[in-house]
């Protein structure tokens, strides 16, 4: 493992969440998706991180889940949280890479992935992934969107820069479709999700992390990014969020 993806570790391990969101958000889409809590469903959570809508989704439904990320540390936090919730027994964690999973077709009952279908694009991981539902499955996943028709040259630059698929929700709504899924619902994260569940969070461990690390000048390249992120989003918030999408597979 490359010192830099270390690093990464180190300052995400400790935190709740990776990315935007909330247990609230989470539980929203599970009203929106109308997903019974008493129907037995098998779910994969695929880039789970430390397991935050893991852990929300084996709290609320009744349901077997197969957590994925390809990082094994944040598995084994997310098996350390678990246990202590007293929901260990509705989860199994498997370190795979999201663009090369084990699974049999017809596997889930739902895909579920918050904030991390970036990591291999949005239409890529809607494409893979949809051999992996049972028919009439359900895709629930979070991508980062504009929410305005025009933006700034600034905030636009930055954020084509850093993920070229970034797009408005018509535009990720019109691939769920072309790659074969029915739309059912989408919503917005509202800015508590980003400010208060993941970005002060964050930012409020940088000056350990320095330390842990020696100020080293590869940790300080780690934390100026993260800076330039949340100064943009405070910035630029009214622009651009992540939308939830809830889509379903059709049946046979």
């Amino acid at each position: 493992m490359d010192d830099d993806l270390q690093l990464l570790i180190d300052l995400h391990k400790g935190e709740y969440r990776q990315g935007p969101g909330a247990d609230q958000e989470t539980e929203k889409a599970i009203r929106l998706a109308n997903i019974d809590p008493k129907t037995p469903y098998n779910i994969a959570d695929i880039g789970c991180g430390t397991g935050a809508s893991t852990l929300t989704l084996a709290r609320t439904l009744n349901c077997e889940i197969t957590a994925v990320d390809f990082l094994d540390q944040f598995l084994e936090e997310l098996q350390r949280r678990a246990e202590q919730e007293g929901v260990a027994n509705k989860i199994s964690t498997l370190c795979a890479s999201m663009d090369s999973l084990p699974f049999d077709p017809e596997s889930f009952d739902i895909i579920w992935s918050e904030g991390a279908i970036y990591n291999i694009g949005f239409k890529q991981g809607i494409s893979d992934w949809l051999q992996y539902l049972k028919p009439g499955g359900l895709l629930v996943v979070s991508e980062i969107c504009w929410i305005t028709a025009e933006r700034p040259k600034e905030i636009e630059d930055y954020w084509n820069n850093q993920y070229s698929e970034i797009a408005t929700a018509s535009a990720k709504i019109r691939q769920l479709e072309e790659e074969g899924y029915s739309p059912v619902g989408y919503f917005i994260l509202p800015e508590h999700c980003w400010l208060d569940n993941y970005y002060y969070p964050i930012e409020r461990s940088f000056e350990s992390f320095l330390q842990r690390n020696n100020n080293s000048k590869a940790a300080q390249e780690i934390v100026e990014p993260e800076k330039e992120e949340i100064e943009l989003y405070e910035k630029y918030k009214r622009y651009y969020s992540y939308g939830m999408y809830i889509a379903r597979k059709p049946s046979n």
